[in-house]
């Protein structure tokens, strides 16, 4: 098995896969809206948006950690951990163990305070690899968001 390495622009036809396999797997499947176009610019621009790491087996990217950096007050500079996924078939082979490895690295290379992310609650196999390399995950905090019409709905309310 390889190291992580950084992404290419190359390798985003096979994230944006990857992501639409997550969305599968999280009960969303026509949830994503982002396209290789979108991660191409937001990824390698001049306005680069996140960092995208990738782990191969056989020359195919079969994981992906995607990231960026974020401001807390209480903290300062945090890393954010948008979605750390692993194609199916390499689950359990230390594909996710590398991935976190690469990115809390990274993390202290940036000289974060944190470095944080969200699971599902039902999200168990995920859950316990987390816990187990020493996260603490937060079962009292609820994610809050608006999406595309939440906003054009909150917008219209004013």
């Amino acid at each position: 098995m390889n190291q992580p390495r950084l992404a290419t622009k190359q390798d985003m036809p096979r994230v944006l896969e990857l992501i639409n396999e997550l969305a599968i797997y999280e009960k969303e499947p026509d949830a994503v809206e982002v396209t290789v176009a979108d991660l191409e610019k937001d990824g390698f621009g001049d306005d680069k948006k996140f960092t995208c790491f990738v782990i191969e087996d056989n020359n195919t990217v079969e994981g992906l950690a995607l990231v960026y950096t974020r401001y807390s007050t209480w903290k300062g500079n945090v890393l954010h951990l948008e979605d750390l996924i692993v194609n199916e078939k390499h689950r359990g082979k230390g594909f996710g163990k590398k991935l976190l490895d690469t990115v809390v690295k990274h993390g202290k290379n940036l000289g974060v305070k944190r470095v944080s992310w969200e699971v599902l609650d039902w999200n168990e196999p995920a859950i316990t690899f987390y816990e187990k390399n020493g996260a603490n995950v937060m079962r009292d905090w609820d994610v809050v968001h608006l999406d595309k019409t939440g906003i054009e709905n909150y917008l219209k309310a004013l």
